[in-house]
């Protein structure tokens, strides 16, 4: 216990020093008031655009010279890019009392998170008024790294806006007595965390809805052809089976587990007239349908034609009709 809590008294001690001469720097350079108020970088930010030449890491965490090399490397690697096609592209700044964010301008993407108390030195190029830049110390390398920005027209003015969240930290800091520094200090710790596990969570349910679509299709292509169900016939529109003389109509069970009788066959069915009466058929008569006298005169007829009678040259055979006797 005691040996966190003097590290943590030294970590105060640091933060403590780092703002004292981060202010003591921008009072020695500009003795005038500052260009906003102080709530608008206590409660909020104030927003800057430049271009956003990159960030290499640098040795010293201050120094002009230091700056200067920074600058030039980076100049260097622009120019490179720029030979090839590349655009240099284009950041919004968001400064206040607790860091400067560098976002993408459209999706406000947080690009990189420097907080106020790991900045250690801020400057605008004199040579070249359009560059500004800040080292900052790195949250998970511990290495000072030096970003450098172009604006054709804000490049002091953001500056100046920077040293003036120093000295609004600052004076916060004496009046907290540094608690409010470790306190944002864990809570910028805890947002980070928050924000590892938020894409950790994304990638494990894009792993997750890989596996399932894998999984599906696995289980389309194995399944036996068995399964698919066969297709019933076509209906009509009333739903109701074409009939086809080739095909026999299949029988079905009755309710009761029976089968139903059989449909006679269409040889034996009794051929009806248009009023549903049994055609006449005079041989297939019997013998009490009429008179004695008729039936004699029938009779002689009948015997008749199996004889060969003829009527006006037509010779009338019988021979088909003798199953019907």
């Amino acid at each position: 216990m005691e040996i966190w809590e003097g590290k943590v008294q030294q970590n105060q001690a640091l933060t403590w020093l780092r703002l004292i001469i981060m202010n003591r720097a921008f009072s020695r350079k500009k003795d005038k008031t500052w260009m906003h108020t102080p709530e608008a970088l206590s409660k909020h930010y104030i927003p800057y655009n430049a271009k956003f030449l990159g960030s290499t890491e640098v040795e010293q965490p201050k120094g002009t010279e230091v700056v200067r090399d920074a600058v030039r490397k980076l100049k260097f690697a622009r120019h490179i890019k720029k030979s090839e096609g590349q655009k240099t592209p284009k950041v919004e700044l968001q400064i206040s009392i607790y860091g400067v964010k560098i976002l993408e301008p459209k999706t406000k993407e947080v690009q990189h998170n420097c907080q106020l108390h790991r900045i250690s030195f801020c400057a605008d190029d004199k040579t070249d008024k359009r560059i500004f830049t800040f080292i900052c110390k790195d949250s998970e390398s511990n290495k000072h790294l030096c970003y450098v920005f172009d604006s054709e027209k804000c490049a002091e003015e953001i500056t100046l806006t920077i040293g003036q969240a120093f000295d609004l930290a600052y004076r916060k800091f004496l009046e907290s007595g540094g608690k409010d520094v470790e306190t944002r200090k864990q809570i910028a710790g805890l947002q980070k965390r928050i924000q590892e596990l938020e894409t950790e969570n994304t990638e494990l349910r894009n792993k997750v809805q890989d596996l399932e679509n894998q999984l599906r299709i696995t289980q389309i292509s194995t399944s036996p052809a068995a399964s698919v169900m066969p297709k019933s016939p076509s209906t009509d529109i009333f739903d109701m089976v074409p009939f086809s003389p080739i095909t026999p109509q299949p029988s079905t069970p009755t309710r009761n587990g029976t089968q139903p009788p059989p449909v006679p066959s269409r040889s034996t069915e009794i051929k009806r007239d248009l009023f549903g009466a049994e055609p006449f058929d005079p041989f297939n008569c019997g013998a009490g349908d009429f008179p004695p006298d008729i039936q004699s005169k029938l009779d002689e007829m009948q015997e008749g034609f199996k004889m060969g009678l003829t009527l006006e040259g037509t010779v009338f055979c019988l021979d088909p009709l003798d199953s019907r006797c």
